[in-house]
């Protein structure tokens, strides 16, 4: 694989981490696909990447959605080729006790941060094999790692994708292709401006280093994961908590 690879897929592009990660990628020189269900903010995070003289493309994808995954690996294949990298970044959850939650609810979150990466991959994995290389970064989040006051599912879905990673980096190393997970700890994105106040307050102050993470912070783990610097890397999760979470 070439210093900067050819193409980058991002979902959940459209803001937060996702958006970080496609900007600091277009950065390297790559031609980076932009993948999210919001339209309107995925289109304009990727126009803003032309405007500064970036290779970039928005495609609509909801992960939730079988028919949606297909369709647009599909499209990402016919006009691309195997991306080079893809990165895992769509995910959402909410706060609330376990007992209050619905199957339907769970599925939705199960589906969108478990699920949905592992159909996207499969969908676009078969192609990477092929040429015999590639990378993929997913990110989970410490909550699947050590677990989440009020996050239950939502953790064990981050869980479910952890182990993912590990799993899958075993059975595709022989085609050269690295599979590494980031884990955020909380991060200063359009999800945590949901959380109240008292509860950011908490856990910055839990936080070592007594501040949220930033997005682009983030995004710089995901990035090396996604360069050559990392390329006897493989089967690794790399927390980013400002030192919340600290695993043996």
């Amino acid at each position: 694989m070439t210093q900067n690879p050819r193409t980058a897929l991002v979902t959940g592009a459209a803001s937060g981490i996702g958006r970080a990660t496609a900007q600091a990628l277009a950065a390297t020189g790559v031609r980076v696909l932009l993948a999210d269900v919001n339209t309107d903010a995925g289109a304009q995070a990727a126009a803003q990447l032309k405007a500064a003289g970036h290779d970039a493309e928005f495609l609509q994808v909801d992960l939730t959605e079988a028919a949606s995954i297909a369709a647009f690996a599909a499209t990402v294949l016919q006009r691309h080729g195997a991306p080079d990298v893809i990165v895992n970044a769509a995910g959402w959850g909410k706060t609330q006790p376990f007992w209050e939650g619905t199957p339907e609810f769970w599925s939705k979150l199960i589906a969108l941060n478990l699920v949905g990466p592992m159909l996207l991959v499969k969908a676009l994995l078969p192609a990477m094999m092929e040429r015999g290389s590639g990378r993929i970064v997913n990110v989970a989040s410490d909550a699947g790692r050590v677990g989440s006051l009020g996050e239950t599912v939502y953790s064990g879905a981050k869980g479910g994708l952890i182990a993912f990673t590990k799993s899958l980096a075993r059975e595709v190393a022989r085609y050269q292709i690295n599979v590494n997970c980031v884990c955020p700890g909380p991060t200063d994105t359009p999800l945590m401006a949901a959380v109240p106040d008292k509860v950011k307050d908490a856990l910055t102050k839990a936080i070592p280093f007594r501040r949220l993470g930033k997005p682009e912070e983030v995004a710089d783990a995901i990035v090396f994961f996604a360069s050559d610097r990392a390329a006897y890397v493989t089967g690794q999760v790399l927390s980013v908590s400002g030192g919340l979470t600290m695993v043996g």
